[in-house]
């Protein structure tokens, strides 16, 4: 590491820490804290940056550097550094964080312009701290050789968190966390079935439609005096027969998943309003008595053996560790991931394309009609639309949590990250008082950069 790359170094840790403990003391003021306090914390803090920026990164860096056994090619390099400007090699080493720091400004600017008092100083200072934190993890995850998008996606997340419980009155209160997590549970439910089909290289565009339709269909047929848990089970069949639908003709017509699914999609909604808007004026709504046992397992004041937590919660918690356990260390999830990964490499080992994809698909119906049953617990009525934020955000949650729609990489791990990061900062959008179509703005916003990442990165098959 030559001269000006050192002096580079310091002088920017030195620029992070004023700039952190500035915000810090800044924020203090704003909540009313005692002064005193304020420039205490304020010194620590400056103090505690300055420290672990030196010994994290400059000299970690500088003795990394100089302890290579080819010092002469860092040599050669750090010359050319020097030669050319330190600062802007270095802004072009790590352009995709440079834009996406730029993209994030802009973001706050179009949003102070487009949304009546959403300019504050308190705002401000929040953005800046968001577009720090996340140079600051991008640069930490390059110390990371395994997962390093799910330690990307943990920093956003606890970036968002720590942001929100500053600005928002009640953001990390037990009952907005509770809540949180209410809504995470359906949004992750799901997302099982659209993992998995990811993984092989597939997409599940009916998974809203099935919940819709699950979820108007159960009530319609309680209804009818069916006994609830044989509704239930029905519905769940039902789904299931739809995956395997899905299954079948995407398999066949390989490419199309996409458009056959949103055909059966888009026929499994429409059919479902027939049927149960027959003899009745209200199209896409039914109306009866949601049993007991439904909404205590998707309610807020529901409880798990006496305890004040949703079931839906565990449910999700418990579906989580199985998948989490079976795609890593089981021949089914092995199995899945080969034929992610290389078609024809899967095929030489004899596992069967045509199983395993319809077998995903069928999974994706079951738990899409589970998250549209429980849904109706959560409402306690039937709609027919109660999906549709569904089919956004089961894409958003996969992708931004790593797992590639190319197939062959990522998991459900990724995947909850994604939904937790979602699910924060969908909490944190309507704290600061956006509307919902400046969230589903500022949500394709995030999804955007990570599809154009994603789509860049070689394919698992191209590596092997």
């Amino acid at each position: 590491m030559n001269s000006s790359a050192f002096t580079f170094y310091k002088f920017l840790g030195l620029l992070i820490s004023a700039a952190i403990a500035l915000l810090s003391g800044i924020i203090g003021y704003i909540q009313g804290a005692d002064g005193q306090l304020i420039i205490f914390y304020s010194i620590a803090t400056f103090s505690l940056i300055l420290w672990a920026w030196h010994f994290l990164s400059v000299k970690w860096t500088y003795a990394k550097k100089t302890g290579s056994a080819d010092v002469a090619r860092v040599n050669s390099v750090d010359a050319e550094a020097h030669e050319s400007g330190y600062l802007g090699q270095l802004i072009r080493n790590n352009r995709w964080i440079v834009g996406v720091a730029i993209a994030l400004a802009v973001l706050f600017a179009v949003l102070s312009f487009a949304l009546d008092g959403f300019f504050s100083w308190v705002n401000a200072f929040i953005f800046l701290a968001l577009i720090v934190f996340f140079v600051l993890a991008y640069w930490l995850s390059t110390f990371v050789t395994l997962n390093k998008s799910a330690f990307i996606g943990c920093a956003i997340l606890l970036a968002l968190f720590i942001a929100g419980s500053f600005v928002i009155e009640g953001f990390a209160s037990s009952v907005n966390i509770k809540t949180m997590f209410l809504f995470a549970a359906f949004l992750g439910l799901a997302c099982v079935g659209q993992t998995l089909v990811a993984l092989l290289g597939g997409l599940d565009l009916s998974i809203p439609f099935v919940i819709g339709s699950s979820n108007i269909g159960l009530l319609y047929l309680i209804s009818l005096g069916i006994p609830p848990w044989m509704a239930a089970i029905a519905v769940l069949l039902l789904g299931a027969a739809i995956g395997f639908l899905n299954g079948v003709l995407s398999f066949r017509l390989q490419g199309q998943a996409l458009i056959v699914t949103l055909g059966v999609g888009f026929a499994v909604s429409g059919g479902t309003q027939i049927l149960t808007s027959i003899g009745t004026e209200f199209g896409g709504n039914v109306f009866g008595v949601v049993p007991n046992w439904l909404v205590n397992l998707a309610t807020m004041n529901s409880t798990t053996f006496g305890l004040k937590i949703p079931p839906v919660i565990l449910i999700w918690l418990v579906v989580s560790i199985i998948l989490i356990y079976g795609l890593r260390n089981t021949t089914y999830g092995r199995n899945l991931y080969a034929l992610g990964g290389s078609r024809m490499a899967a095929k030489r080992l004899s596992i069967s394309e045509r199983a395993y994809w319809i077998g995903c698909y069928m999974i994706s119906g079951v738990f899409s009609a589970l998250t549209g049953g429980l849904l109706l617990g959560w409402s306690g009525g039937g709609f027919i639309g109660v999906g549709d934020p569904y089919l956004f955000m089961t894409l958003a949650a996969v992708v931004v949590g790593g797992t590639s729609l190319l197939g062959g990489r990522g998991g459900y791990g990724f995947t909850v990250i994604g939904v937790l990061l979602l699910q924060v900062l969908t909490s944190f959008l309507v704290g600061i008082g956006l509307s919902w179509q400046a969230q589903q703005f500022v949500l394709g916003l995030l999804i955007l950069p990570m599809v154009a990442i994603y789509g860049r990165s070689p394919h698992i098959r191209s590596q092997i």
